[in-house]
């Protein structure tokens, strides 16, 4: 089968294109089933429901989350979507969970586990155990593929999950620093990873967001309000490829895509 994992997508320009995109891609490549991280969907922190509407809409089966998926209280109720996952790891009693299984063409039952990291990050819970405590799950040790968005700063953090996980998922997928990497591969035991997925959003800034203000933060070292960058739009993901009747990857392409006819965000 064919999973398509988008990479973070960050603020109306961003799912925009993602909309354009998703359709068109998911018929070229026969796709099978669509996973985006959305943590950066309202002005670049936090969740949207008209934008999480939006991806629904137009080829995107989960939401994955990350740190920023909490910046947004007015629509934390999202997370109650079995579709809207946020970090396993957070501690007890927030809204949500980190995992799901769905069900894709033919019947393949897909498990998407999402999990934060902790190295420059919040000193949540072990994510590590988390993977352990999930794939024991019946539903997800039953699932035909499992897909891991691992959430995280540390690139040593994730390649480090990748290597604990080898072999019991089918991929590793690395998002939060937006910008694609260039490690995609399959280990030997079938799973696919790559350290970041990257982004879709704006080029035009730092990381998504208006470089005058990044630039400032920088040499101020003071808090500067987020804003969005626009123009230069990316549309950033992976294609894999899985055996779904043995769980492992046979493949994994990145994919840097621009549209020509996108105009800027309004």
């Amino acid at each position: 089968m064919k999973i398509l994992f988008v990479a973070d997508v960050v603020g109306k320009g961003g799912a925009r294109l993602a909309a354009r995109l998703i359709g068109k891609i998911r018929d070229e490549r026969d796709v099978d089933f669509c996973i985006a991280n959305g943590e950066n969907l309202k002005q670049g922190r936090g969740l949207d429901k008209r934008l999480v509407r939006l991806l629904f809409d137009n080829g995107v089966d989960v939401i994955t989350g990350g740190n920023h998926v909490w910046d947004s209280q007015s629509d934390k109720e999202l997370l109650e979507d079995h579709r809207v996952l946020r970090p396993q790891n957070y501690p007890p009693g927030l809204a949500g969970r980190g995992w799901g299984v769905y069900e894709a063409g033919g019947g393949t039952k897909v498990a998407v586990l999402n999990l934060q990291g902790r190295t420059f990050l919040y000193s949540i819970d072990c994510p590590f155990r988390a993977a352990d405590d999930l794939l024991a799950r019946p539903e997800v040790a039953d699932a035909d593929v499992r897909i891991v968005d691992f959430h995280a700063e540390a690139t040593a953090e994730k390649q480090a999950l990748t290597w604990y996980l080898n072999g019991r998922v089918s991929a590793v997928i690395g998002t939060h620093t937006h910008v694609q990497t260039a490690d995609a591969r399959v280990t030997p035991e079938g799973t696919a990873a790559i350290t970041d997925v990257g982004m879709t959003g704006s080029l035009a800034g730092v990381i998504g967001l208006d470089r005058d203000r990044a630039i400032k933060r920088f040499l101020q070292q003071t808090p500067v309000p987020f804003r969005l960058a626009k123009g230069d739009y990316v549309f950033n993901a992976v294609l894999l490829l899985v055996d779904e009747t043995a769980g492992k990857a046979t493949g994994i392409e990145r994919i840097w895509l621009t549209d020509p006819e996108f105009g800027a965000e309004k």
